[in-house]
């Protein structure tokens, strides 16, 4: 082989590799990063370095023009996979074939070159929504239909939800919308958040997974009346200087329980409480500066044939 033709063959070699795209699973917290260091052939001893490495690989990749999609790694996953696929967990080779699975069907984002630092909250956000949004689209599925009339239980949550949802950003008006929304389910509480944003009366700027993923949460609770509930914190534009942040906007936090199956407005003193108070202790904490506290919204339900269950 000639130089020229081994010169070719290298040329033709990086530009083919970033025509392949690269997959990687990080393991995001020190608790995933302990389960595996049980494996004898897991290389890393120190979590802080690991991602150090991890970073340093991913930049590589990045420089050379090669496309990485970031997804985590599930110890616990991970197992079950071995045993569901017949693979021994303490090798290289299934670590690798899980890694591209979790990118194949789990929650993923594209590194494109930032801190790791900044991009893994980011993707434990998305794995969070995506985890929510798989549970409560299981329960949907098993309320079945109305023993009484026939109605698919499960559609006519959803279009309830989805009409609060658009009465509800329809009446914040103007600004920057923060929304959570909490059901409580058989486990862990269902969780959903959707950020809005609206100006000059237009429709509110949404993004579509988050908006399928609040209204379906927020569905599961209006189907099964499950208590819950959602928060709303919104950014406008100052009006009063003694109440604003410190980038001179004003934040208002307004609240809505769920109960026979719809929305119904807190009061300013309910929506105080459960906005300064401790989830997990139950000890009031103080509120924040520049923070305004209002009664939730009137929302009108929606007329619907089911509406007399």
């Amino acid at each position: 082989m000639t130089a020229t033709s081994r010169h070719t063959d290298r040329t033709v070699h990086r530009a083919l590799r970033r025509e392949v795209p690269s997959t990687a699973a990080v393991l995001a917290d020190e608790r995933d990063f302990t389960a595996m260091r049980r494996y004898r052939t897991f290389p890393f001893d120190d979590h802080d370095s690991y991602l150090r490495q991890m970073e340093r690989l991913l930049r590589t990749l990045t420089a050379q023009g090669v496309l990485t999609t970031l997804s985590l790694f599930d110890p616990a996953a991970y197992e079950t996979y071995c045993a569901e696929l017949d693979l021994d967990p303490d090798r290289p080779e299934s670590r690798t074939r899980y890694a591209a699975e979790a990118a194949r069907t789990g929650a993923t984002v594209t590194y494109e070159g930032e801190p790791l630092s900044s991009l893994l909250p980011l993707l434990v956000e998305e794995a969070d929504r995506r985890a929510a949004w798989d549970r409560a689209t299981a329960l949907l599925a098993r309320t079945g239909n109305c023993a009484e009339c026939g109605t698919d239980l499960a559609r006519a949550a959803f279009a309830r939800a989805t009409h609060a949802v658009q009465q509800l950003l329809a009446s914040l008006g103007d600004g920057s919308h923060h929304l959570v929304c909490s059901i409580a389910a058989d486990g862990p509480p269902l969780l959903a958040v959707l950020h809005a944003t609206a100006r000059d009366g237009a429709p509110p700027g949404l993004t579509e997974t988050e908006t399928l993923g609040f209204c379906t949460v927020l569905a599961t609770g209006l189907a099964l009346r499950a208590p819950g509930g959602i928060v709303a914190r919104s950014t406008t534009a100052p009006t009063d200087r003694a109440t604003t942040t410190a980038d001179g906007a004003r934040d208002t936090v307004r609240g809505w329980s769920l109960r026979d199956s719809w929305l119904r407005p807190l009061s300013t003193a309910e929506v105080f409480t459960a906005y300064c108070t401790d989830a997990d202790t139950g000890e009031p904490v103080p509120p924040e500066h520049g923070v305004d506290y209002a009664p939730g919204l009137p929302l009108t339900p929606p007329p619907g044939a089911h509406d007399h269950h």
